[in-house]
């Protein structure tokens, strides 16, 4: 029997005060019997909107039937024809904006809970199934593919089920980039990123870590040294600040660099890894991004008393996932909204005591469609702070571009590229994710990846002809 219940199947969670203390994952998963009442509320709609609004066009009906008849082992097969890492997919992918905004059961209730069923795949499977390698024909060409981000690890994957001998470049000592140093443990949990960028390892894919493309190596050098394409997946890492009077005290952060140090030094392993970074009793995060709600949440759980996002517009225009935001609130975190620092206050040692905001109200919409912030005259506040978190965005680190002849790029550092191939200006050069769109989805960077891998695929064939 179809279930016609217009909620989700509950996903089961912590408890806010427990959570708020531990990094374990915020969300538990379903068990086999929810996930299968949950895929009964799909109705296998014969023209696939779901479908559409994938990045990587997973096919949703078919991998959800196969739950439905509980065929787990056949419905990651079918998910991982086109999605290499569905595990991670499954819990950060925003999929109300995307797959589950275009269901067809959201026009009178919830969506089907397509990124949950597809975790619930993955994580079963990693669990209960032994993965058998199959053989791939090898093809005497060379690609190399800069960054072990969600684009570069997509692109690699791609190419190698497609025979091509692909080196990986990473400049960090561990592979996933922002899986691994952005996202926090209790969204996603490290040895899980582990476990599906081994899957793309065991394609035959070569990893060359603490590669810095630019300073190691150029991709001048990559072309000249045999490798018939390169794929620049380098992200946007370089961190954005506001330009306010004490971004330079003791106690601010960028969001990058407060999350890297967290994830990557593992500060959430706390205590037996001691924390690597100086957290205080009250915490302000600037941004109202998922980068700023991770931020905040992070914070909370390193030992803050109390944690502020402060965001210039209301909570209507919050850009962060709506689940990101539920959770926020649900542990204790304190929206300032429709207010806008002006000035980070220090003491005589050099550190942070306190934020200074002017309130602010809507005017008419933007560019982005967004209303527009209007400062309230006379509203100035101080919040009372000894850590600030700076979460309004990062760009391309600079250095592929400069180091990279006839590389055209964007006045704000993205590199441009066809939309069509991914292939930059310069012959044999593609890019893909953040490094062209500026800090987006994960989802988005592994389309572009696998957009990337198709074109140059087909490139690479005309030269064997």
């Amino acid at each position: 029997m179809p279930n016609m219940s217009s909620e989700k199947v509950k996903m089961p969670e912590q408890d806010p005060i427990k959570r708020g203390k531990n990094f374990d994952e915020v969300a538990l998963g379903y068990t086999l019997e929810q996930a299968i009442e949950e895929a009964k509320r799909c109705l296998q709609c014969k023209t696939k909107p779901c479908v559409s609004g994938c990045p990587v066009n997973v096919p949703i009906p078919e991998f959800i039937k196969l739950v439905e008849e509980g065929k787990i082992e056949e419905a990651y097969k079918t998910i991982t024809k086109e999605n290499a890492l569905p595990a991670i997919c499954g819990r950060v992918c925003p999929q109300e904006s995307q797959c589950e905004g275009l269901c067809v059961r959201a026009k009178k209730g919830e969506a089907v809970g397509v990124g949950r069923l597809e975790r619930f795949v993955a994580d079963y499977y990693m669990e209960n199934v032994k993965t058998e390698n199959e053989e791939i024909e090898q093809l005497d060409i060379k690609v190399a593919v800069v960054g072990a981000g969600p684009a570069g690890l997509t692109c690699a994957g791609e190419l190698a089920k497609k025979g091509y001998k692909v080196t990986v470049f990473e400049a960090l000592h561990e592979l996933g980039g922002v899986l691994m140093y952005g996202i926090p443990e209790f969204r996603l949990p490290k040895a899980l990123v582990a476990k599906e960028v081994q899957t793309i390892i065991d394609m035959g894919v070569e990893i060359n870590k603490n590669v810095v493309v630019g300073r190691s190596i150029t991709v001048d050098e990559l072309l000249e040294e045999g490798y018939k394409a390169v794929f620049v997946g380098s992200g946007a890492g370089l961190p954005k600040f506001l330009g306010l009077e004490g971004e330079n005290l003791n106690g601010v952060y960028s969001a990058n660099e407060f999350l890297t140090r967290v994830n990557l030094m593992k500060a959430y392993d706390f205590p037996s890894n001691p924390t690597p970074v100086k957290i205080g009793k009250k915490v302000a995060v600037v941004g109202g991004g998922n980068v700023a709600m991770d931020a905040a949440r992070t914070a909370l759980r390193l030992g803050a008393e109390d944690v502020y996002i402060v965001y210039r517009r209301s909570e209507e225009e919050l850009p962060a996932r709506l689940e990101e935001v539920h959770h926020a609130k649900e542990e204790g975190i304190d929206l300032k909204l429709l207010n806008n620092p002006t000035k980070i206050i220090g003491n005589d040692e050099g550190w942070v005591t306190g934020l200074e905001c002017i309130k602010m109200e809507l005017g008419e919409p933007d560019d982005s469609g967004r209303r527009r912030p209007k400062a309230v005259e006379g509203s100035e506040f101080v919040l009372s702070v000894d850590t600030v978190v700076i979460a309004i965005g990062q760009s391309p680190n600079p250095l592929i571009r400069q180091t990279t002849t006839g590389l055209n790029v964007e006045d704000w550092g993205g590199i441009i590229v066809e939309e069509e191939t991914m292939e930059t200006s310069k012959d044999y050069v593609y890019a893909g994710g953040d490094v062209v769109t500026g800090a987006a989805t994960v989802i988005l960077a592994m389309g572009a990846g696998k957009q990337a891998a198709e074109a140059i695929h087909k490139k690479l064939l005309e030269l064997q002809v």
